[in-house]
């Protein structure tokens, strides 16, 4: 699957592989960089790559929260309200700019990518699984955004970067994209039933009890930063432990290992954390205090 999306994303095989963890691991995604490095292209692919159903959404200012989870309308035939299900009732949603929507829509997605299933008209819809939803959004000081709440941020797994590509990679897509788009010629390698079978193995990956005290320490050493006024949740660090089982199993292991959690410590805990005012004056990153803490921590004994 990686391989398929590589075909249409140069030189990220990073931002490529983090992406296949957080679909092992039931979660979702957030990709965030500047427009034009290829956020919705990394999200079409990965979707394209697997023959499930997929939605895109794109969010605007005007966009209503039942634009998203779908709307009960009346039918003159039957004389009854019947429910249209929304873009959420997909196997992939991809939420195209996700900041650019206000707050109340933004939050019509936080049920449903928690709990699996939507709630319209006190009806409880269930969710087909896999479900994911994989958001793109533009940096905060770009024009027309409006900042995640913390509860939204907290619902995604993991946030990546694209980044700018090298300019071999780059002479690449000029060479490839200029005349027509690869995503036309990606076809699908999984199914979503292998995908369901794919996340079931990854559930039975071993993470030992000292593994398990490791995560437990370093999010309770973000609580304590002095660098920081919102330290990570108990929620990601559930996280944590489902992408590092996700990511042993892609390194064809059965076992966690703490440079499972090292690696992802960052994509999965930064986007989380809030950074104090003094902080953000010298410049402290989240990404830089998650980093620091994981070179200061004590790594679990065997």
């Amino acid at each position: 699957m990686g391989t398929a999306i590589e075909s249409v994303i140069d030189g990220k095989a990073e931002a490529i592989r983090l992406a296949l963890i957080v679909l092992l691991a039931e979660g979702h995604l957030l990709i965030e960089d500047v427009p034009g490095v290829g956020k919705t292209m990394l999200a079409k692919a990965l979707a394209r790559s697997i023959d499930c159903s997929v939605r895109r959404v794109q969010f605007t200012p005007d966009l209503l929260p039942s634009d998203i989870t779908g709307v009960s309308a009346y039918n003159q035939e039957r004389r009854d309200f019947e429910f249209k299900p929304g873009p959420v009732f997909a196997n992939i949603v991809v939420g195209d700019e996700i900041n650019r929507a206000s707050p109340k829509t933004q939050s019509a997605l936080l049920e449903s990518m928690e709990e699996r299933h939507v709630t319209v008209d006190g009806t409880t819809y269930q969710l087909e699984r896999p479900f994911m939803v994989i958001a793109t959004q533009n940096p905060v000081e770009m024009e027309g955004t409006y900042p995640l709440p913390e509860a939204q941020r907290d619902r995604f797994t993991a946030r990546i970067s694209i980044g700018y590509p090298t300019a071999t990679a780059e002479m690449e897509m000029l060479d490839t994209h200029g005349s027509s788009s690869p995503l036309d010629q990606l076809k699908p390698v999984a199914t979503g039933p292998d995908v369901r079978e794919l996340i079931l193995a990854v559930r039975g990956v071993l993470v030992s009890a000292q593994v398990k005290q490791y995560i437990i320490a370093l999010a309770a050493a973000t609580r304590t930063a002095p660098e920081l006024r919102l330290g990570a949740s108990p929620r990601s660090a559930l996280h944590l432990l489902r992408a590092s089982r996700a990511r042993a199993a892609l390194d064809g292991r059965d076992y966690v290992i703490p440079d499972d959690i090292q690696a992802l410590a960052g994509p999965v805990l930064a986007h989380r954390l809030l950074p104090t005012a003094e902080a953000l004056v010298e410049r402290q990153l989240p990404e830089q205090v998650v980093a620091r803490l994981v070179a200061e921590l004590p790594l679990p004994h065997p």
